[in-house]
């Protein structure tokens, strides 16, 4: 009698998600189901979004392209990136996705093309197709619109986030909802809290079938704390906001115990200002819950980025 496959499905976006989960987890013998932000307002797919009046096809792209079993030449080529004339700031890949939507007008064959194209044997789907727009309340009450602003905050991103809403709701595509409710891990995070998980998490029917499901729930918490979004954030203070936004206690987090070295704190933070800190761990964060808080040496080499295949050994296990 063969073995059941076992299923895990990945919420997130940005590169985060691809590069510390997808990258490892694709190499064993599961059923893999990445589903990804759709509510980008900045840069390409912005861009692209508001041109055209489709949906932001960047974090659907990295997915794509990091489950992808094609040549290298190919994998540069979408991840190409145009510097000069009116395409300049454009990737070759979101270029395509929007022609495909706006040729086929049939988003179920734009991904079947994609994963056509790239041979990917996984499954990548949108959390939404709806045209919505992430927007977060801050301290002072004053209302963000846009993931771009929050993301990269042009008000003072020393005020706290005290709410984040979708405007309009938008409705989960329904492909992600059958794989939730089949998954025996789902897998939220690594990624930007609010600017990211926020958009995936408060989609309508994503968090009352992570409720239902039967599959365990593990976060993986952030690395470091952001500008904007997650200043003085401790572990607990990660852990809270994605369990307030689920409506339900995760069965794991996973979060990093490693120090990184002065000298490469330094040198990550000079290549992205917009990170403050490493997330502190609380003070006996896992006395009471050592089954649920699971901390882990989880830093690559020579970079402030989780190690993929330290990450995928340790999620095996949880299944």
């Amino acid at each position: 009698m063969s073995k059941k496959i076992k299923k895990i499905v990945c919420l997130g976006g940005g590169n985060a998600m691809p590069r510390a989960v997808l990258q490892g987890l694709k190499k064993y013998p599961i059923k893999l189901t990445a589903i990804c932000a759709m509510l980008d307002s900045g840069g390409s797919a912005g861009r692209l979004r508001k041109d055209y009046k489709i949906i932001s096809p960047g974090d659907i792209r990295r997915a794509f392209i990091t489950l992808a079993n094609t040549s290298p030449l190919i994998e540069d080529l979408f991840n190409y990136r145009f510097e000069a004339g009116q395409l300049k700031g454009h990737n070759f890949a979101n270029l395509l996705i929007a022609a495909l939507e706006l040729t086929t007008n049939n988003y179920e064959k734009t991904l079947a093309t994609l994963r056509d194209l790239l041979k990917v044997e996984h499954e990548v789907l949108p959390v939404t197709l709806d045209r919505a727009q992430l927007c977060a309340i801050l301290e002072n009450r004053k209302i963000i619109y846009g993931e771009n602003n929050i993301d990269r905050p042009k008000h003072n991103g020393n005020l706290k986030i005290k709410k984040v809403f979708l405007q309009p709701k938008a409705k989960a595509y329904p492909k992600t909802i059958v794989a939730l409710r089949k998954a025996d891990l789902i897998v939220i995070g690594p990624g930007d809290l609010y600017s990211t998980l926020a958009q995936i998490l408060l989609t309508e029917g994503i968090a009352k079938t992570i409720r239902e499901s039967k599959g365990r729930t593990v976060y993986i918490c952030n690395l470091m704390t952001k500008y904007g979004e997650t200043n003085n954030f401790k572990i607990l203070d990660f852990t809270n906001q994605i369990e307030n936004w689920i409506g339900k206690a995760l069965n794991f987090v996973i979060y990093n115990s490693q120090k990184p070295s002065k000298k490469l704190l330094l040198k990550w933070k000079k290549l992205h200002p917009e990170l403050l800190e490493m997330v502190k761990i609380n003070e006996n964060l896992d006395k009471n819950n050592k089954d649920k808080f699971l901390g882990f040496p989880l830093l690559a080499k020579n970079a402030i980025n989780h190690d993929p295949t330290k990450l995928a050994k340790i999620l095996i296990k949880l299944l």
